[in-house]
């Protein structure tokens, strides 16, 4: 699917079947709360909840949205929410990439740790796969091996996993001049409910380009507003990627759980890849293309 295949109607259709929202979602966090942590976007929660089957979930609350979460125990490696799960669908591109590029996904960042939900799972899942984490908040990263299982990804994925605390648009201004190229690229940053817009435009996107393989794959968690109906965020994000990327793909992760806002996976790259959840759109879809402010006088 290449760029010009999904319409407003088709996304907003999709956004009403309900999707859990990390990181944006106005959620009830009601539960047990088991320790409360200042960290740099606010007062954090940790709290346990049950999920629909009875089992134990322990979340991430901060500004009154979910922004992680594990299951207890023996699935503490999987995923709870459908875009934890979604990300996973970058290894669809594998096959086409070896052809096009002779590499396939083998080294993956990813901006964002918060309680590394989707590091435990790619990690445990893929077990060739090696991942460098950005988490600008040391503190978060410190409950999440206090809470969330860190500690045991690390023993289980030992040198395959790089926990980097730094801010994740100066590390790409890094990647990008310097000799380290990643297969893929994926951002799942926000600070309480709002996305970090600095790394949602066109100059960010050239960073992550660069700081990308011939053929590498970056995809982003999109969240709707507005209890669902707001995408306006996701149709700007997905003009901002092709004026950057020849091709773009949006998938709905869609999730009845813990829901409050939608979430999309937005995916693009220079490779013409297929994936099987992506829905069309149209150019009329398309919003306005994201730019880093002008410097003040």
């Amino acid at each position: 699917m290449s760029k010009l295949n999904i319409s407003r109607a088709g996304v907003a259709a999709g956004v009403a079947l309900g999707a859990a929202a990390l990181g944006a979602a106005a959620v009830a966090v009601h539960g047990i709360v088991v320790q409360v942590a200042r960290t740099r976007s606010g007062v954090a929660r940790v709290k346990t909840v049950r999920d629909a089957s009875g089992a134990e979930v322990r979340v991430l609350v901060q500004g009154g949205v979910y922004q992680s979460a594990t299951y207890t125990g023996d699935r503490w490696a999987e995923p709870v929410f459908a875009y934890y799960r979604a990300f996973d669908d970058i290894f669809e591109s594998e096959g086409a990439m070896r052809d096009g590029y002779h590499h396939g996904i083998d080294r993956v960042l990813m901006l964002g740790g918060g309680g590394y939900s989707y590091p435990k799972f790619a990690l445990t899942a893929h077990p060739d796969l090696r991942m460098d984490v950005i988490e600008y908040d040391a503190e978060v990263t410190r409950l999440a091996r206090r809470w969330f299982y860190l500690h045991e990804l690390e023993q289980t994925a030992g040198d395959r996993l790089k926990v980097i605390t730094a801010e994740a648009r100066s590390y790409l201004g890094v990647t990008s001049v310097g000799h380290r190229r990643y297969d893929a690229v994926l951002s799942d940053c926000f600070g309480g409910a709002e996305p970090v817009r600095e790394l949602a435009t066109v100059e960010a996107l050239q960073l992550v380009k660069r700081s990308l393989n011939l053929g590498g794959v970056y995809a982003a968690n999109i969240v709707s507003g507005d209890g669902g109906a707001d995408v306006s965020l996701l149709r700007d994000c997905t003009a901002t990627a092709l004026a950057v990327f020849g091709h773009a793909w949006v998938v709905p992760c869609t999730d009845e759980e813990f829901g409050g806002e939608g979430n999309y996976l937005l995916l693009a790259s220079d490779g013409d890849y297929g994936f099987t959840d992506a829905v069309p759109f149209d150019e009329e879809f398309l919003g306005e293309v994201l730019h880093d402010p002008e410097p003040s006088l």
